[in-house]
């Protein structure tokens, strides 16, 4: 059994797209699998409600007890280039253009809600850097690390969620997680910082593809993903 803090939320009342991702591809790599992971989200995923695992050889399931599937998680691959490496006056450009200052559709959200303090969301606000790339830096606070100093799966999956949506920009069209591969190489340690890069690949519809990196200062790829956004309207989102 397992369930979604009210901490990790997107949304308010559903899990964060790229936590509940992470907290699946995790499921899937303790059960031996290495490489990226493509986790899917099925539902909303509700928050501080008791979950089920279910696994075989191809897919690990997150499922509600009366038998809804909230995501799945299975090996994936990538089918672009991460996002280019900025520098740090660069990322800090993004950072105080960050469109998530004055509109926000989520501002409570784990990853890059402004109503979220120190050491409670992760405070990513990735703006605009030009050639459809967002970027910001990103101090890894003490409360997000594990014994070893270094973040958990999920933590590491939801910093590279919303660089990536905010290269689509919320603020103009509000969008949720549906697909994210990613994989981490390096997990982010505590007490130091990163540079999130989102990019925007293609529209299609209600979809938007886009991407996320995680670097060192140094330009050492840490983390990645590429990710499926679904536009929302925010009004009837979840009901």
């Amino acid at each position: 059994m397992v369930t979604i803090p009210r901490q990790f939320n997107g949304p308010p009342d559903s899990g964060n797209g790229g936590w509940v991702s992470g907290l699946v591809a995790q499921a899937r790599l303790e059960q031996g699998h290495t490489g990226p992971v493509t986790s899917r989200l099925r539902m909303p995923p509700p928050l501080d409600t008791p979950l089920a695992w279910e696994h075989d050889a191809d897919e690990t399931r997150l499922m509600t007890h009366g038998g809804a599937l909230v995501g799945t998680s299975a090996p994936g691959s990538f089918t672009r280039e991460p996002p280019p490496f900025l520098d740090a006056k660069t990322v800090q450009t993004g950072y105080d253009g960050y469109p998530g200052f004055t509109t926000h559709p989520f501002d409570q959200c784990f990853t890059c809600g402004t109503g979220r303090g120190e050491g409670d969301g992760l405070r990513i606000f990735t703006g605009p850097v030009g050639d459809d790339l967002t970027g910001a830096p990103w101090h890894v606070h003490e409360a997000f690390g594990e014994d070893d100093g270094a973040v958990g799966v999920p933590v590491a999956w939801a910093a590279l969620d919303c660089p990536g949506g905010w290269a689509a920009d919320f603020s103009v069209q509000p969008m949720v997680l549906g697909t994210m591969t990613a994989e981490v190489y390096s997990a982010p340690v505590v007490g130091e910082t990163y540079h999130a890069i989102g990019q925007l690949a293609q529209r299609d519809g209600r979809k938007f593809f886009t991407s996320t990196a995680l670097y060192t200062p140094d330009g050492e790829l840490v983390g990645r993903s590429e990710q499926v956004w679904i536009e929302i309207d925010v009004a009837t989102f979840g009901r």
